[in-house]
């Protein structure tokens, strides 16, 4: 029984870091909009989403077999309990960044000193997403506390995206809307900095048995 249930975790282990590569690509593939919306691949982006979402039923029905079958204790009771949270939070990953892909696709954006600003900040939440499924597969706090930190480092950029954009507002009207647009693109990518670390606090749980607030 025991090394059933092993090879049950592992395959689950192996479809929630297929799943989160899933995340890495859709962020990856909708801020390639930023080169211009020529560059989005909406139907790409469209077939990765509904991959995580029937990734998304898929983990979650196995989780709660594994509870109800297996009755796992402990540390494994942690593990999968945790699993089961941490789905939905890389469901809401593909979800925002679908929204971002939506939000590029109606209007060209070529604010020039902005977007470079927006690239970064994609760029540290990937490694916070990537590094959030890392930590779990590894089981290691180190890492997953490594991606909590970095969550300030996002926050700061959006602020400096924020200020800039009302800076920009106030002395270039005709282009407003592009300016809400990637203040939008911005928001939404702080949000998947938080369903990051979000994943990180269940790793962090699933490892101590303690949830961080």
């Amino acid at each position: 029984m025991r090394s059933r249930f092993e090879s049950q975790l592992e395959d689950l282990q192996k479809d929630m870091v297929f799943m989160g590569a899933l995340c890495e690509e859709i962020i990856n593939c909708s801020l390639e909009g930023l080169n211009g919306p020529e560059s989005l691949d909406q139907e790409r982006i469209q077939q990765t989403y509904l991959q995580i979402e029937e990734l998304e039923r898929d983990i979650e029905a196995r989780c709660i077999k594994l509870l109800l079958r297996q009755q796992p204790v402990a540390r494994d009771l942690r593990t999968v309990s945790s699993a089961l949270k941490m789905v939905y939070d890389m469901k809401r990953i593909g979800a925002q960044s679908s929204e971002i892909a939506d939000l590029i696709s109606r209007n060209t954006i070529d604010l020039v000193d902005e977007i470079p600003l927006v690239k970064k900040m994609a760029e540290q939440v990937t490694q916070m997403v990537v590094g959030s499924l890392d930590a779990f597969v590894k089981e290691s706090d180190r890492l997953a506390h490594e991606v909590i930190e970095k969550d300030d480092t996002v926050d700061q950029y959006f602020g400096t995206i924020k200020e800039k954009l009302a800076n920009y507002l106030g002395n270039h009207s005709a282009n407003g809307d592009q300016a809400i647009d990637l203040l939008m693109i911005a928001k939404y990518l702080e949000r998947i900095g938080d369903h990051a670390v979000n994943i990180a606090k269940w790793v962090h749980y699933a490892i101590t048995g303690q949830l961080e607030g």
